[in-house]
């Protein structure tokens, strides 16, 4: 089973699709988005061409929260996010910063919004920030699996 992460994919439809491709190729059993998605068309390519669920939040770019409600159809939420798959209890965040986070409680936090990716293992909870997707700050545009299997990540440069 694998893990889709991804954050601040801002639009760039071109790298978004190569995500969702990658995502594809590996099989992904869930995707899950941290946020800043940014316009509702964005979501009209998750939609499209992913081959598996997914579940998001909203990210502080992210201002056309109905449209994006509407049409993810309820797949993104709020800025916090907290799921159990496959046997784990997932928290899912857009800005990691502000937020008081028992890491404790979780076998897998996501977080996004600094545009670095990161890839830490914090006792026994993987805490995970894929990097942007869109590229736009850093010219790197990145997403990471999270194979939960073996429980090793891989960040993509795409």
């Amino acid at each position: 089973m694998i893990l889709g992460i991804i954050s601040d994919s801002h639009d760039n439809l071109p790298k978004l699709k190569k995500a969702i491709a990658l995502f594809n190729k590996k099989n992904t059993s869930l995707v899950l988005h941290a946020g800043d998605y940014v316009a509702p068309f964005a979501v009209n390519m998750i939609e499209d061409n992913l081959k598996c669920e997914y579940a998001g939040v909203f990210g502080n770019n992210d201002g056309e929260k109905e449209g994006l409600t509407d049409k993810s159809k309820g797949k993104i939420k709020s800025h916090r996010l907290e799921l159990e798959k496959f046997g784990r209890k997932i928290l899912l965040i857009h800005d990691i910063s502000d937020r008081e986070i028992d890491f404790s409680k979780y076998d897998i936090v996501i977080y996004g919004h600094s545009h670095k990716p990161s890839m830490e293992k914090r006792n026994n909870c993987w805490v995970i920030n894929p990097g942007e997707c869109g590229g736009w700050l850093s010219g790197k545009s990145s997403v990471v699996t999270l194979d939960l299997i073996s429980d090793t990540a891989k960040l993509h440069i795409l």
